[in-house]
C-alpha cells in the first residue's frame, strides 16, 4: 500500500476554530483554545499519523489589524505558512458575515504554492438553506479547490476532510515516529497550557499583555519540577494574575499542573510567579527572548 505524507497549512481569521479542528483531529489537546482573540501566536505543528499517511499541521495564529510588535509577528507567521505546503486549510465560520478580514486573506491565498480548501466550520449553527447560500457566496469570491463544510467542535464532516486531504497527498515518507503529535518541545506545550489558564481566569482583562517564560524544568524520579514566570505590561496586572491573597494565581497554578499531568503522565510540580517588563510587545529584545520573533519566519 502506498504511504502518504505532507504538509498542511492551517489559516484564518481569530476565533474561528483552527485550534479546535487540530485538537479534534488529533484526539488530544495540544494547541490551547480561549473565546479571547488572537490566543495561538505561535504556529503549532501538530501531526497526524494512522497506516496510510501522515499529515503534518500547521495551526497558525488568526490573521488581524496588528496593533503592535507581537501582533505583527503573529501576522508575519501566519501568512508565511501558506508558502512552501502542500495545501492550505482556509477556515471560516459559516454563521458569519464575510468580512474585510476574510477577504483581505482571500487576496493573499492567490499565492499559495498549493491547492486551497475553504472549511466551512460551525455548521451545525445553520439549516441546510443557510448553508447552501453560504456556499454559494464563498464561490463566488475565490477558486477554493474544494468547499468542505464541518464542525471543528462536534466532529461533523471531519473525518471526510482528513480523506481529502491524504488523495491531495504525494506519496512521501514517514517525517516522525508514528507516536508523535507534535515537534514542539515540551517546554513550549507547559507554557501554552500556563497562558490558557491566564486567559480563562483574567478574561479582558490582561489577555494579550502576557508572557510565559519556563525558568527551569527539571525531570526525576519522582516526576517533573517546572518553575515559570508569568511577564506582564503593567504593576496593575501583576496585581489581577495574583489576585487576592494569591488567589487567582493558585487558580491558574493548579489547572495548568493538571493539563500538565494529563498531558505529561507524570506528576507535576509547578510553581508560578509574576514579573513585570513594560512595553515588551514592542520591544524587539523581549519579543525575541519571549520566541515571538518576527525575522525567525
Amino acid at each position: 500500500m502506498t504511504f502518504k505524507s505532507g504538509f498542511v497549512s492551517i489559516v484564518g481569521r481569530p476565533n474561528v476554530g483552527k485550534s479546535t479542528l487540530l485538537n479534534y483531529i488529533l484526539q488530544t489537546k495540544l494547541a490551547i483554545t480561549s473565546s479571547t482573540a488572537q490566543t495561538t501566536r505561535n504556529t503549532i505543528q501538530g501531526i497526524y499519523t494512522d497506516d496510510e499517511a501522515q499529515i503534518i499541521f500547521m495551526d497558525t495564529p488568526g490573521i488581524h489589524k496588528p496593533q503592535d510588535g507581537l501582533g505583527s509577528f503573529m501576522n508575519t507567521n501566519a501568512l508565511n505558512s501558506i508558502y512552501g505546503v502542500d495545501l492550505v486549510l482556509f477556515i471560516a465560520p459559516a454563521d458569519e458575515k464575510i468580512g474585510k478580514g476574510d477577504r483581505f486573506i482571500v487576496e493573499r491565498l492567490k499565492e499559495a504554492d498549493g491547492p486551497v480548501y475553504l472549511i466551512l466550520n460551525k455548521i451545525d449553527l445553520l439549516n441546510k438553506d443557510q448553508l447552501i447560500m453560504k456556499l454559494n457566496e464563498w464561490k463566488d469570491l475565490f477558486d477554493f479547490k474544494e468547499i468542505i463544510p464541518i464542525s471543528a467542535l462536534s466532529g461533523d464532516n471531519v473525518s471526510k476532510l482528513i480523506s481529502i486531504i491524504k488523495d491531495d497527498l504525494n506519496e512521501g515518507v514517514m517525517y516522525y515516529p508514528k507516536d508523535h503529535i507534535t515537534d514542539h518541545p515540551e517546554r513550549f506545550i507547559m507554557a501554552e497550557f500556563i497562558r490558557e489558564k491566564v486567559l480563562y481566569f483574567t478574561h479582558e482583562e490582561v489577555p494579550h499583555s502576557v508572557a510565559i517564560v519556563i525558568e527551569r524544568m527539571i525531570e526525576d524520579d519522582k516526576g517533573v519540577h517546572i518553575m515559570a514566570a508569568i511577564v506582564v505590561d503593567r504593576p496593575s496586572q501583576k496585581g489581577i494574575i495574583i489576585g487576592k491573597q494569591g488567589s487567582l494565581i493558585k487558580k491558574i497554578r493548579q489547572n495548568a499542573r493538571r493539563e500538565m499531568k494529563r498531558f505529561l503522565q507524570v506528576p507535576v510540580e509547578l510553581e508560578l510567579f509574576v514579573k513585570v517588563e513594560k512595553d515588551w510587545r514592542n520591544k524587539q529584545k523581549y519579543l525575541k527572548e519571549f520566541g515571538y520573533d518576527e525575522n525567525d519566519y
